[in-house]
C-alpha cells in the first residue's frame, strides 16, 4: 500500500531519530526563532502593521522561552566535555586547551542563563536578571573565541598535512580525500562560530547590527546545525 511505503520509508524513520534527540528539535525551534526575528525586522522596515509583525514576534519570543527552559541543566554536559578534554593528553596541545576553555565557557553561559529560566517565564522576579543574562553572554562569546581559533587552527594544520602529501600514490590520495572532508567540516563549524558570534555581541552591545543581520546570521547557523544533526542520525 502506498500509505505504508510513505509511513515505512527510511526518511521518516530518519527523521523520527532525529526529532526524538533534543538537539534536533532545538536546531529546528533555533531555526524558527531566528527566522522569525529576521522577517518581524523585515515587515517593520517595509511597513509592516502591527497586525502581521505580531505572528512573528510571538514566535521569536516564546520558543526562545521554550529553548531556554529546555537548555537548564545542559552546563553538566559541558563541564564533563572540559573534564574529558582536559585528560585527552594525546590530543593537540593548541586544541585540548581550546576545548577545555569553549566547553568551560558554554557551561558558565549555560550556568548563567538557566538562572533567569525564573524570571524569564515570570514565575518569580529576579532583580539581579539582566545582569545574569549579560553575563551568561560574555560566556558564550569567549567559548565562540575559543571555537573560533580551533576551527582556524585546524584549517591551519590541514593545509600542512596536505602539503606533505603526495597524491600520485593510493595512501596520498586516500589521505587528500580525508583532508578535503575534515577541512569542509571545520569550515562549516567556522562559518557557524561567526554566525553565532553576532547575538551575543549584538546582545552586549560591542556591535551594533540590526535584527535583520542578527535574525539571518542566526537562522544560518541554526539551518547548519540541522544538517549537522541531520548527518549524525543518518
Amino acid at each position: 500500500m502506498v500509505a505504508d511505503a510513505v509511513i515505512y520509508h527510511p526518511s521518516v524513520s530518519h527523521y523520527l531519530k532525529f526529532v526524538a534527540t533534543t538537539v534536533g528539535r532545538d536546531k529546528l525551534l533555533r531555526t524558527l526563532q531566528y527566522f522569525a526575528r529576521f522577517y518581524a525586522w523585515y515587515l517593520l522596515r517595509t511597513n509592516g502593521s502591527a497586525a502581521e509583525m505580531a505572528p512573528w514576534e510571538a514566535m521569536k519570543k516564546q520558543f526562545g522561552l521554550v529553548r531556554k527552559v529546555l537548555r537548564v541543566g545542559k552546563n553538566v554536559e559541558h563541564f564533563r566535555a572540559a573534564a574529558a578534554a582536559a585528560d585527552a593528553k594525546t590530543a593537540d596541545p593548541v586544541l585540548r586547551y581550546a576545548a577545555v576553555g569553549r566547553q568551560l565557557c558554554y557551561a558558565g553561559y549555560l550556568s548563567f542563563d538557566a538562572a533567569t529560566v525564573l524570571d524569564a517565564t515570570g514565575i518569580r522576579s529576579l532583580p539581579a536578571a539582566k545582569r545574569l543574562q549579560r553575563e551568561s553572554y560574555r560566556f558564550w562569546t569567549a567559548g565562540l573565541v575559543f571555537s573560533v581559533l580551533a576551527q582556524t587552527y585546524t584549517l591551519y594544520r590541514l593545509r600542512e598535512r596536505e602539503a606533505r602529501v603526495d597524491k600520485k600514490e593510493g595512501e596520498g590520495v586516500v589521505e587528500s580525500k580525508r583532508i578535503a572532508i575534515e577541512r569542509a567540516a571545520s569550515r562549516l563549524q567556522l562559518t557557524s562560530d561567526l554566525c553565532d558570534l553576532t547575538v551575543p555581541l549584538t546582545a552586549l552591545s560591542w556591535v551594533g547590527l540590526d535584527d535583520g543581520v542578527v535574525g539571518l546570521a542566526g537562522t544560518v547557523s541554526s539551518l547548519i546545525g540541522v544538517y549537522s544533526q541531520w548527518k549524525k542520525t543518518a
